[in-house]
């Protein structure tokens, strides 16, 4: 059984950065697409980024477009996601996630327990 563990979470101002990591254990990932979701305070889990088991290709939602960068080390077992001009809209726990590389949360099989990103205003 695997398992996905995220950190890096916490509070900035807005326009700082962040950096989240996603570490798997118990199993090898890299079979895996990873996608990054977010769920705000009163919203539902909303997809945020993806990417490939190869690295070669990412997908992003329209509002972090130009502000966020997935990656992914497979030697690590570790994805990525590189958050930088933050805005108060960003707020919300993020979670990392495995499957195939789709933007709807219900083709992803692994998830994270989430880590929680406040950007204050």
């Amino acid at each position: 059984q695997g398992q996905l563990v995220e950190s890096g979470g916490g509070l900035v101002q807005a326009g700082g950065s962040l950096r989240l990591s996603c570490t798997a254990s118990g199993r090898t990932f890299s079979s895996y697409a990873m996608g990054w979701f977010r769920q705000a305070p009163g919203k539902e889990r909303e997809f945020t980024a993806a990417i490939s088991r190869s690295n070669s290709t990412t997908y992003y939602v329209d509002s972090v477009k130009g502000r966020f960068t997935i990656s992914r080390d497979n030697a690590k077992n570790t994805v990525y996601l590189q958050m930088n001009s933050l805005k108060p809209e960003d707020t919300a726990v993020y979670y990392c996630a495995a499957g195939t590389l789709t933007w709807h949360e219900g083709s992803y099989n692994y998830w994270g327990q989430g880590t929680q990103v406040t950007v204050s205003s």
